[in-house]
């Protein structure tokens, strides 16, 4: 079983909209300890990859990550390896926490594990840009910082300690990520330069809410209304208890910094379609995929 490791964008600047449509970001991303899990179970013959899943509406034939993922390692390496790979999914779809990507990154380094280590973490990072921009985030030690459409990744040591205790919030709608980028309004972004973020939160240790720059929160915001009155409840119910109150990625999920305890109002009817988590930050040793955060086992 390997765990399964989604990120939260600590900040994200949006640098320019390109000539070719797309945008150059500058951001922080970590990953995050969340529960989740996968199984592979290599089999024999040429067949098809098998993937099933705990969540219905999740896809398993060729548009799901995980078999483009064992593809793109078969075409790589020259392995015939086929695998069973099972889902166990608790972070919901669409929440903008790099979950995809993050069962692309570890289906690559299990089956590399699995056969033998053909490849070095390097080529997998390079590899894996071949099936999306975000999922060579998964192969630094943590934390990294991106840039381009973020597939440049400089590995970073963690800002924070990785005890801080982090609350996520997700309301059941999701957001489009093409819409929210086209709602962005480029006169309306932040003017912080991404290094002096950077500088920041290593220099403070801490999350600060001027330091927690998300440039999308703008047009998910305005795609979204209901998303930042959420925000702001979770700022004005939070008793102080929480550094910082921020979106990751392009939503739609809150991430409440300094406390894992969720306000009271999160127990109330009207809130009970909310998905609501306590999550750490997590790293790994050098050849080794991630372990389960201990502090994030000891709240639950």
């Amino acid at each position: 079983m390997a765990p399964l490791l989604p990120s939260i964008n600590l900040f994200l600047r949006v640098v320019r909209r390109r000539e070719d449509g797309y945008h150059d970001l500058a951001s922080l991303f970590h990953v995050i300890d969340l529960g989740d899990s996968m199984d592979f179970t290599p089999v024999s013959g040429s067949g098809s990859d098998q993937l099933t899943c705990n969540v219905a509406d999740i896809p398993t034939d060729g548009s799901n990550l995980v078999i483009k993922a064992l593809k793109l390692f078969r075409e790589r390496t020259g392995s015939q390896q086929r695998f069973k790979v099972h889902l166990d999914k608790k972070v919901p779809h669409g929440a903008g926490l790099g979950g995809g990507s993050a069962n692309a990154a570890t289906t690559l380094w299990a089956a590399n594990e699995l056969c033998g280590r053909p490849a070095t973490n390097e080529q997998l990072l390079d590899w894996s840009g071949a099936i999306g921009s975000d999922i060579s985030v998964f192969f630094s030690r943590g934390a990294a910082y991106c840039t381009g459409r973020g597939e440049i990744v400089e590995d970073v040591d963690p800002p924070l300690p990785l005890t801080t205790p982090l609350l996520l919030v997700k309301p059941p709608v999701g957001l489009s990520t093409p819409e929210v980028f086209r709602s962005l309004d480029l006169a309306r972004r932040s003017t912080a330069d991404p290094l002096e973020l950077l500088r920041g939160l290593a220099a403070r240790g801490a999350i600060d809410p001027e330091l927690c720059v998300n440039d999308l929160e703008q047009p998910a915001f305005d795609v979204l209304p209901s998303l930042a009155q959420l925000k702001q409840r979770l700022i004005a119910d939070s008793d102080g208890r929480f550094s910082a109150v921020f979106m990751t990625g392009s939503g739609s999920t809150i991430v409440c910094a300094g406390s894992d305890e969720a306000p009271a109002f999160l127990g109330e009817s009207d809130c009970a379609n909310l998905f609501v988590t306590p999550a750490r930050l997590i790293a790994r040793e050098a050849g080794a995929w991630y372990e389960p955060s201990k502090a994030l086992t000891a709240v639950a």
